[in-house]
């Protein structure tokens, strides 16, 4: 397969870099092409604004889906943006990389999502969203890092269930475009551990990806399973 690895911590060091790293080798030893977007070395820019556009439809009110629509018709994306889009239609299997920071995604990635998936792109303007999404066909998978233990992580827990946590992400982001999200991989408080102990999440995460098209995928309902006001149709509310 492509895979794609985005990639969102400032540290080469860390264990998120170490992960990046394992995921790279692993996947390239078992064929697969890897191809990686590192956001903080590439100083990607996360604040949209007029900038990502060569032309503006209209100069005197600032719309940023308006201005993504147009953009996707006129081949006017910048030019950082455009690489990004080439990278994700290229790949078969995204995984994106990074540490949960206030249970979501570091600003630098929510960036990323704010201007590579663009309206007339990825949805809207003809396209479909979710199981209609322009990434159809594709399969992505959260690796993440989080600082608390996961006992913690429970729907009994203090830090509250893990599914719920990531579901903005799984289902309003990765699904929204189409794309299919497989159960995400969670690395519990890489920075208490020992030496020996992060050697051996290191092997477990190499382990996850040896077989990474065989991962469970998250199950969310295809379009047509809903009515034309957006609810469950009553013969799929189970």
């Amino acid at each position: 397969m492509n895979i794609l690895i985005v990639y969102a911590h400032p540290e080469p060091k860390s264990f998120n870099g170490a992960l990046k790293d394992a995921a790279v080798e692993e996947l390239e030893s078992q064929g697969h092409t890897v191809r990686v977007s590192d956001l903080y070395q590439a100083n990607f820019k996360a604040i949209a604004d007029r900038g990502d556009f060569e032309q503006q439809s209209n100069p005197d009110f600032f719309k940023y889906q308006a201005e993504q629509a147009l953009a996707s018709e006129e081949h006017g994306f910048h030019p950082e943006i455009q690489a990004e889009l080439d990278r994700l239609f290229w790949a078969d299997f995204v995984i994106f990389q990074f540490p949960l920071w206030w249970y979501s995604v570091p600003a630098i990635l929510k960036g990323w999502f704010d201007r590579v998936f663009a309206a007339g792109t990825i949805y809207g303007g003809g396209l479909g969203r979710y199981s209609e999404g322009a990434l159809r066909g594709r399969k992505a998978m959260l690796s993440v890092t989080v600082g608390s233990a996961e006992k913690g992580f429970s729907p009994t827990g203090i830090d509250g269930d893990m599914t719920t946590i990531l579901y903005h992400i799984n289902h309003g982001m990765l699904y929204f475009s189409g794309m299919q999200p497989v159960e995400p991989y969670i690395t519990y408080q890489p920075a208490r551990a020992s030496v020996d102990e992060r050697k051996a999440m290191l092997a477990s995460f190499r382990q996850h990806v040896k077989a990474i098209d065989e991962r469970s995928l998250i199950h969310y309902h295809p379009n047509d399973h809903f009515d034309e006001n957006h609810q469950l149709k009553p013969e799929h509310r189970k």
